[in-house]
């Protein structure tokens, strides 16, 4: 068997978290993808993958293995893709993963357009609010909102927006309208865990730049749980303005403190690993959301 057809098993067999998963739709069975581990590792002179009765998991070795195979294989795909593009339609299957709001506000609605325009191309549209590994995750595309770690990875920027602080009428009737930064420190802020630097609002304080630590009853790690907190009374919250839009207009949050806040930029990235991002389908999709950006 060649050598990237190995490596298409290996990852097919970690992807679906098995051999018997691995086998289901496919040419080897079960056994046979044992034994092709098996003569891998013997080739290489390492163990590539841990066994027990209930499952399977990487070793160092094994990651390093699947990512430089990740990166081969879509090095060749890309390769087949630049021959043929000229005469067929970017066509096979994305993996994506994305935040909650992000998916709901803009990326779902948009995907009849996308489908329609590119029906060759499927999707599996992972969500998930937490740092993510992308080759670790077995995603194609990471779409990701506010400041990247410094990487060896491709990022495009797809779109910026705003972050505004806010909260629903019921609350302010309830506890007061805050007329100044100091005045949050009698309120309760809701912010999503684990990103410690949405907890530091930042404000202007004459020619400065006052940051000031919230806190509250109420924590998640979902921004469109923080927004569905803000709306059902719960508190005040900071939230990158598409996820807030529709509630403003139409008066169900009420924006706070404008003048004093600093609303920084927050750029919205497409991330990829390098030997993918020239793949035609994923150029098509980052392609397609800048241009739905745009025409927001």
């Amino acid at each position: 068997m060649a050598a990237s057809a190995d490596m298409t098993a290996f990852l097919r067999i970690i992807d679906r978290g098995g051999f018997a998963a691995a086998s289901r739709g496919y040419h080897l069975t079960p056994s046979a993808l044992s034994k092709l581990v098996q003569r891998l590792e013997a080739r290489l002179g390492v163990r590539l993958l841990t066994r027990t009765t209930r499952r399977i998991a990487l070793t160092p070795e094994g990651e390093l293995y699947a990512a430089r195979a990740r990166d081969i294989l879509a090095l060749i795909d890309a390769a087949e893709s630049d021959v043929t593009a000229s005469s067929a339609r970017p066509r096979g299957h994305l993996v994506i993963n994305s935040g909650s709001a992000y998916a709901r506000h803009r990326l779902i609605p948009a995907l009849p357009e996308f489908t329609a325009r590119y029906p060759d191309i499927t999707l599996d549209l992972m969500i998930s609010d937490q740092r993510v590994d992308l080759v670790a995750s077995g995603a194609d595309i990471v779409l990701r909102t506010g400041a990247l770690d410094d990487s060896s990875l491709v990022a495009r920027r797809i779109s910026m927006g705003r972050r505004i602080i806010c909260a629903a009428p019921a609350y302010l009737a309830r506890r007061g309208v805050p007329k100044r930064p100091a005045d949050l420190a009698a309120h309760d802020c809701i912010v999503l865990h684990g990103f410690r630097r949405l907890t530091a609002w930042p404000f202007r304080r004459g020619r400065a730049v006052q940051v000031m630590q919230v806190k509250g009853a109420l924590s998640t790690d979902s921004a469109e749980a923080l927004r569905e907190m803000a709306l059902a009374g719960l508190g005040i919250i900071r939230a990158t303005d598409y996820l807030l839009r529709d509630a403003i207009a139409d008066g169900r949050l009420v924006p706070l403190l404008e003048v004093p806040h600093v609303s920084e930029d927050v750029p919205q990235w497409a991330v990829m690993a390098p030997a993918r991002h020239r793949l035609p389908r994923i150029q098509a999709f980052v392609d397609f959301l800048v241009e739905m950006e745009r025409a927001a």
